[in-house]
């Protein structure tokens, strides 16, 4: 559905009108294609205090294919390396180097922190680091212009683990994801020989992808390279088979809840899978003192319950590739809560529970990466669906002051199935243009 306001507000009358009356400004947001792969303008590397990375950050830089700079009037990024401040002192460093230039940034421009994990062993630089998580969150909230602003934690002399997520990050894949911290491993990134195609030979397993967000996530994964594998309900068959003849993908008509779903998922990817993702899921929302069992149970099986079934037994089974990617569907709901969804909520912040508790395990055991995107007010069919004053309001309330498309949250879910992206493990990312509410 058209958001009148956002086509309003790009408007001479519509600009003037919002800012005498004190309304949101938001920025139609550029997000990538063909014609424009990259943001327009240099990358800004700026250093606070001195660096755990050292000189091997300026090569990972410079492969974003932005052209750094320590000095630009009008940057589309800027990469403030924060990873020596290890004292509350330390921090007047990042006052320092980023106010003079925050007003220069363009129009949808990126500003990415670096930071380090934090010390069990030092408080004062675990302080110091957990500082920049404060101010990077307040500062998505403030410099408005559809810009973002994110926090990187980057292990000590680990740069080059960081380069997919930069790439992602400092592009207009990322426009509607801000105010994040992502926390790197130090794992060594899986090779990529054409980063047109960073997925090129590898087979990848779209659960709900008839329609919406997951036949978005399927279409940008076959544009990354990949042999996709389509799967919904039965139910959703015409949808679905014609999602996958448009892709080039395989059609695979299937009930996630049912008891062979594993077995008939391998026996449709022979040479097993690279990437595995779950974006099937349901809503039945309803107020507590009015929601019957089985309308609670239907969002648990669905949502949470059919995740953890297919996921175990696929790894077991060695379906799931060495180096392979899981990506699964949590919510900001599941974050935040929401009114009449304590189902659904319950559901999906399971799935982040899933995965903090898995990553580490399956990396370990399987060489395999878990990871979640958690979409907010992301426009389909279903919010369309929703009442005129609470659709604005959810459009609304993030610092982009809109909402998100589809694409926003199948762009994360190829940054997360990359090969490069090894580092990359037990992360949930919020794809909700810094919702107002949750952490």
């Amino acid at each position: 559905m058209a958001d009148r306001y956002l086509h309003l507000t790009g408007t001479a009358p519509g600009r003037f009108l919002t800012r005498r009356l004190g309304l949101p400004q938001p920025v139609r947001l550029r997000r990538w294609t063909l014609e424009t792969p990259t943001l327009d303008g240099p990358l800004l590397h700026l250093t606070a205090g001195g660096s755990a990375l050292g000189a091997s950050l300026g090569p990972v830089l410079a492969a974003t294919g932005l052209q750094v700079t320590e000095q630009a009037d009008r940057p589309a990024g800027i990469v403030l390396d924060a990873t020596g401040i290890t004292t509350a002192a330390g921090l007047a460093a990042v006052h320092a180097r980023l106010h003079p230039v925050v007003r220069s940034l363009a129009t949808g421009g990126r500003i990415v922190v670096l930071g380090t994990p934090l010390s069990a062993d030092d408080h004062h630089q675990a302080a110091a680091q957990q500082a920049l998580e404060g101010f990077v969150r307040s500062l998505g909230k403030e410099i408005g212009r559809g810009a973002t602003a994110q926090l990187l934690r980057v292990a000590p002399g680990a740069a080059a683990s960081a380069e997919s997520t930069l790439r992602f990050l400092l592009s207009p894949r990322s426009a509607y994801v801000s105010g994040q911290v992502v926390e790197l491993t130090d794992a060594a990134p899986g090779p990529v020989a054409d980063w047109a195609a960073p997925l090129a030979g590898r087979t990848a397993l779209v659960t709900g992808a008839a329609r919406g967000i997951g036949a978005s996530v399927a279409s940008v994964l076959a544009r990354d390279g990949a042999q996709v594998i389509c799967l919904d309900v039965p139910q959703a068959q015409e949808d679905l088979v014609r999602t996958a003849d448009r892709l080039g993908a395989t059609a695979l008509p299937l009930d996630i809840t049912a008891p062979d779903v594993a077995e008939r998922i391998a026996a449709a990817a022979p040479d097993g899978l690279d990437v595995l993702v779950h974006n099937a899921g349901i809503t039945r929302d309803r107020r507590l003192a009015n929601m019957p069992a089985e309308r609670w149970a239907q969002v648990v099986e669905v949502n949470l319950d059919s995740v953890l079934r297919t996921t175990d037994a696929l790894l077991k089974a060695g379906t799931v590739n060495r180096g392979g990617r899981i990506v699964a569907t949590a919510s900001i709901a599941g974050i935040a809560g929401n009114n009449g969804q304590t189902n659904y909520a319950a559901s999906k912040a399971g799935v982040i529970g899933l995965v903090r508790s898995l990553a580490p395990r399956a990396a370990a055991d399987h060489g395999v990466t878990v990871n979640a995107v958690a979409p907010g007010f992301i426009e389909t069919k279903m919010t369309a669906a929703v009442p005129l004053f609470i659709r604005e309001a959810g459009r609304r309330m993030n610092s982009l002051s809109q909402g998100g498309l589809p694409v926003d949250v199948a762009e994360t879910t190829a940054w997360f199935a990359q090969p490069a992206s090894s580092a990359v493990n037990g992360q949930v990312v919020r794809v909700c243009g810094q919702s107002l509410l949750g952490a």
